[in-house]
């Protein structure tokens, strides 16, 4: 049995990686001290696998020449160059269809072909796989359960190159990565108390939301001053 790896990077305030240090000033919890063999074999993985090396290739690329200049969605057109991915496939929530017309259409005018597929394809009642009625969003409804599975197989069969996904929920873009046979990127990330900015919530979790740093079971009363 494999031993467990402890990984703090968060908490790290050397990030001796990123400056290509000596293992000699690396932090004592620092994987790189610790797995090296691990990381040997995964730094062969890009060397002998052609498609690994090119998806990493092009991805720096794109992070240099795109770095607080171009946009995600520019940047996710500038991969699928790279890669030379003619046609995208998007994945979307029904709540977000409105946001990925928009970036069907501007994959469109960049020359890309574009495939679209909602989350409710299929139409799975969600009493289906076992859910109850009071566990719907709207009890006494119909509801259909959100399909990534669905979404999956269907850009594969469109032809798909590249995916991208647009306001997916939690669990089911995890889904999707799992069974999509192509590359994936995400272009919108889901939080409807955001704005779709989950990022928010976190330099907020001192004041706001500091109902996220109390412990399981403590109060979520309110959200902040």
């Amino acid at each position: 049995m494999q031993t467990k790896v402890e990984l703090e990077c968060a908490q790290c305030g050397v990030l001796a990686c990123k400056a290509g240090a000596d293992v000699a000033e690396l932090p004592t919890h620092c994987p790189m001290r610790h797995q090296g063999e691990l990381l040997d074999e995964v730094r062969q993985l890009y060397l002998t696998d052609p498609d690994l090396r090119n998806w990493a290739v092009q991805s720096a690329r794109v992070e240099a020449t795109g770095y607080c200049r171009q946009p995600r969605v520019e940047e996710i057109i500038a991969f699928a160059r790279r890669i030379e991915a003619s046609h995208i496939g998007i994945a979307s929530c029904v709540g977000t269809l409105h946001e990925a017309a928009l970036a069907g259409q501007i994959f469109e005018k960049q020359g890309l072909t574009v495939s679209t597929v909602a989350c409710k394809v299929g139409s799975i009642p969600k009493e289906a796989v076992g859910l109850t009625d009071a566990e719907k969003i709207r009890p006494g409804q119909f509801e259909a359960l959100c399909n990534p599975i669905g979404q999956a197989r269907l850009l594969e069969r469109a032809g798909a190159q590249l995916n991208v996904l647009v306001g997916l929920c939690v669990g089911h873009d995890s889904l999707f990565f799992q069974h999509s046979p192509v590359p994936t990127t995400v272009l919108v990330v889901k939080d409807r108390v955001t704005g779709h900015n989950p990022a928010a919530a976190l330099y907020t979790s001192r004041s706001y939301y500091r109902r996220l740093r109390e412990p399981a079971g403590g109060d979520e009363s309110g959200q902040g001053d």
